[in-house]
């Protein structure tokens, strides 16, 4: 079976229905996981997103979802499954990183994750989340991206590489944030996320954040989480206003003291070290699924 189709057979099972186990132990052992839904007229996926949380059994989890006054079935659907929510709402907001940020608030994980109405994670990936977060300590941890459809077939996967700040710069997003995990302490030093971005929020906070040099980043194998691409996905209505977004938060962070030619030489060197990193690890299954594409 080609791995893309494991995979899809893999999610579609594990978010098919709730199977939470209500006796969970050693809650203590691990890091404290703040888990942020934000919604907004999306009840066709947020049961799926809910599930893809719950159903991984994190031992020591606070999850909260921040819906905008849906006026589909979204509060329906969030009630269903209250008894499991640290807190939620359902009113009127400014947008979803007015959303994030309002959860934040109220936030008391050690680390924090959000995962949108429409996306979700992969089995297995908060244990492998607390498992490094205990052996590693870093203050961002992150995995893959993969791509699913409405009916959640697993399309793409886009495995990430050991992060670089010159590359997130001038290459572009090297952490999704459908596999993000932030320690809450970042908040406190560096702020919260920028509402005067409507799409590359991630883009921006992540750069803000990794542009100290105490910000310490490891990329953790076996974290993913799945992107949804369907016609009223952010992503895909306001394209034109992402690029435009990450223009501006690329051209705050590059020196004015770096050539054009310096700057193409720096980009170059970002994508051989993006094909090394897979070559180097024997990734010859991933190489061929990406020259296959």
């Amino acid at each position: 079976m080609h791995f893309l189709e494991q995979s899809t057979q893999d999610l579609r099972n594990f978010i098919s229905g709730l199977k939470t186990n209500t006796h969970q132990g050693g809650a203590s052992k691990y890091p404290k996981l703040t888990v942020i839904t934000p919604s907004y007229n999306q009840a066709a996926y947020l049961e799926r997103t809910i599930l893809s949380v719950l159903n991984q059994n994190y031992p020591n989890l606070e999850y909260i979802i921040v819906d905008g006054g849906s006026t589909d079935e979204s509060v329906e659907v969030i009630k269903k499954y209250e008894k499991y929510l640290s807190w939620w709402v359902s009113e009127k907001d400014r947008g979803q990183v007015h959303a994030i940020n309002k959860a934040l608030e109220r936030a008391t994980g050690d680390y924090i994750t959000f995962q949108n109405s429409d996306d979700v994670y992969f089995p297995g990936t908060f244990s492998r989340f607390g498992e490094a977060a205990l052996k590693y300590q870093s203050d961002i941890l992150y995995g893959d991206l993969y791509m699913i459809t409405t009916d959640d077939e697993v399309t793409e996967i886009l495995k990430t590489t050991s992060y670089s700040f010159t590359c997130q710069i001038l290459e572009g997003m090297q952490i999704h944030n459908q596999s993000l995990f932030f320690k809450r302490s970042l908040i406190r030093q560096y702020g919260t996320f920028d509402e005067s971005y409507r799409f590359a929020f991630d883009y921006e906070f992540i750069t803000r954040y990794t542009s100290h040099a105490t910000t310490s980043i490891r990329k953790i194998d076996g974290l993913g989480g799945a992107l949804r691409v369907h016609a009223d996905a952010k992503s895909s209505t306001i394209a034109s206003v992402g690029k435009e977004e990450h223009s501006k938060i690329q051209k705050l962070y590059i020196s004015t003291n770096s050539s054009s030619a310096l700057n193409k030489m720096r980009y170059l060197w970002c994508r051989i070290r993006k094909i090394s990193y897979f070559v180097l690890r024997l990734d010859i299954k991933y190489i061929s699924f990406r020259l296959s594409r």
